[in-house]
């Protein structure tokens, strides 16, 4: 993985960081057959304040995650008015009761793992007359402590999205920590194919490589970009 030589300007570690996560995707893109401008780069910015993520937006990124709604609600509208055609993806879990919150600010949903969720998602794209495409979040390795909807009620939840006019753009997961992401990866684009969709939210910093050779067409990179917290 390409890694930049820091300097003393925030401005120049962040193109710098930017340039070498870009250039990986191109790589492996083209390693897979794959154009590069199918995979989304998603930069997560959770945890990280205003004057961490502006160096970023001046070196040309505009596809940004955020984990929690309130977070985002706190940071995001100022720089939004300053770059209007920032994207926002929410990449982390979502209450239902900040279903509305999520529908106004986001313009993608990672975090759809539930027919609760799925209710409240409803009825506030309806209220707020504004339809936000959604990634099914998977609980792909069957794990208790994390989000997700089990893989067997995957083709339900699906269904029942389409039915309440949900768009689901595609399916989201996060492998086990600390085991091989590959086998996961693949189930999730088996898992994709076999519901029709295209979207694959998949990959962070340590294994969007693997996950992007694997057909993921959205990478949530963190660390890469913005350095350890």
């Amino acid at each position: 993985m390409h890694s930049a030589t820091p300097s003393a300007d925030p401005a120049t570690d962040a193109a710098l960081r930017l340039a070498g996560v870009r250039e990986t995707i191109d790589r492996i893109s083209a390693l897979s057959a794959r154009a590069s401008n199918a995979v989304t780069l998603v930069a997560v910015s959770k945890t990280h304040g205003a004057e961490a993520i502006a160096p970023l937006i001046a070196a040309g990124q505009r596809v940004f995650g955020e984990n929690r709604v309130q977070e985002a609600q706190d940071k995001w509208p100022a720089l939004k008015e300053t770059t209007p055609d920032i994207a926002l993806h929410l990449v982390g879990q979502l209450q239902s009761n900040k279903a509305a919150d999520a529908v106004a600010l986001f313009d993608v949903i990672h975090a759809l793992d539930r027919p609760s969720l799925l209710v409240a998602l409803a009825r506030a794209m309806h209220k707020a007359g504004r339809q936000v495409p959604c990634f099914v979040q998977v609980n792909i390795g069957a794990e208790a402590q994390k989000g997700g909807c089990p893989i067997a009620q995957v083709p339900q939840l699906v269904a029942q999205a389409c039915s309440a006019d949900i768009p689901v753009i595609g399916l989201m997961c996060v492998p086990p920590a600390d085991i091989e992401p590959a086998p996961y990866f693949a189930l999730l684009a088996k898992m994709a194919r076999d519901e029709g969709l295209e979207g694959l939210s998949m990959g962070m910093s340590g294994d969007y490589e693997t996950a992007i050779m694997l057909g993921a067409t959205h990478v949530r990179v963190g660390t890469a970009l913005f350095g350890a917290r």
